[in-house]
């Protein structure tokens, strides 16, 4: 045990840098892709739902890629669905704590019923605790054309004033732009590398499955991004980012993060990915949901409230409890 002592200090380390290098990397990686796209032309609005949307969702796909090619598919699908649970519970409950968040009626006509319809899939898929190749390639198919209908939406029904309220993109020069690219890309490949190998030696250490790794430490910590592009937002003032930022991660983490496993290899999981997991992540987006049903035509603020962060993050604290408590 005292020789082994020295390599769970490592490990511990190797996570916090890890999460770490992922935020950082992540940043500078969607900043210089941003600026690339938009040096060859690309509308503002569609590099907002395309690249930044999804860029804060950088951090699981390469712990994904990093995880199902060094033999744990299961933390992977355990990061897609627990950072799906942290973005609704633990960072939209954070973030209306700090500020109350304006609700837009496009988000319950385009993007949410997308998400109910991805989420539902997924649901499918995990009813029996594994991902084939082709429902993996399937996952990942959908998001071509899930990408595409919104970026159709968005062109056809924003106006100038909401076009106005979409998230600044950087400004970097080319050079800097392929710089910070290539540098956030290259760290970003790194940290997944050291994260994963830290969460898998924490795992056989505490005799804790990499799931429950990747569903806790690796969740929470590849949802940084989310919570820090939400919670600036909320302050910001601005109306889509904070709400539409969240949604837009949990399609990606679904489509892209969660199929990557399946597209390298069949993965079998413990039968409780979808019975708790699953199920979690599905009822805290039903509450999304129906919050924003009520807040949509039961309201007149059409804002989300202190009352309902607190809800989310009371449930986001009994599941942590009960994955402690299947522990002991």
């Amino acid at each position: 045990m005292l020789d082994f002592m020295p390599t769970i200090y490592l490990a511990f380390i190797a996570i916090i840098i890890g999460i770490i290098g992922l935020v950082w990397s992540a940043d500078r990686f969607v900043a210089g892709s941003a600026s690339i796209a938009k040096g060859f032309g690309v509308a503002p609005m569609i590099i907002g739902l395309t690249i930044v949307s999804f860029g804060t969702s950088a951090p699981e796909v390469m712990v994904s890629i990093i995880a199902a090619f060094s033999g744990a598919g299961d933390l992977a699908v355990g990061n897609a669905l627990g950072s799906n649970i942290a973005n609704i519970a633990l960072v939209l409950g954070a973030t209306t704590l700090i500020a109350y968040i304006p609700v837009q009626k496009h988000l319950l006509k385009h993007e949410l019923p997308i998400l109910m319809v991805i989420t539902l899939i997924s649901g499918y898929i995990l009813m029996d605790a594994s991902i084939s190749v082709i429902e993996g390639w399937v996952l990942m198919l959908l998001l071509v054309p899930s990408i595409w209908y919104l970026v159709f939406v968005k062109q056809r029904e924003f106006s100038t004033e909401e076009k106005a309220e979409e998230e600044e993109l950087p400004e970097l020069g080319k050079k800097a732009a392929i710089v910070w690219f290539l540098i956030g890309l290259g760290l970003l490949i790194i940290s997944s590398k050291i994260l994963v190998w830290g969460a898998e030696t924490t795992a056989l250490h505490f005799h804790v499955s990499p799931l429950i790794i990747g569903l806790t430490i690796i969740a929470i910590g590849t949802s940084l991004p989310e919570l820090a592009a939400s919670v600036i937002s909320a302050v910001k003032g601005h109306h889509d980012i904070a709400l539409g930022n969240i949604i837009g991660s949990n399609m990606f983490n679904l489509l892209a993060v969660m199929s990557i496993p399946g597209i390298v290899g069949s993965q079998q999981m413990d039968s409780l990915v979808f019975s708790r997991d699953y199920m979690t992540m599905l009822a805290v987006t039903l509450f999304l949901a129906l919050t924003l049903v009520v807040v949509i035509f039961g309201t007149k603020s059409l804002k989300l409230g202190k009352l309902s962060g607190v809800i989310l993050l009371l449930s986001y604290v009994a599941y942590m409890a009960v994955l402690a408590s299947e522990q002991l």
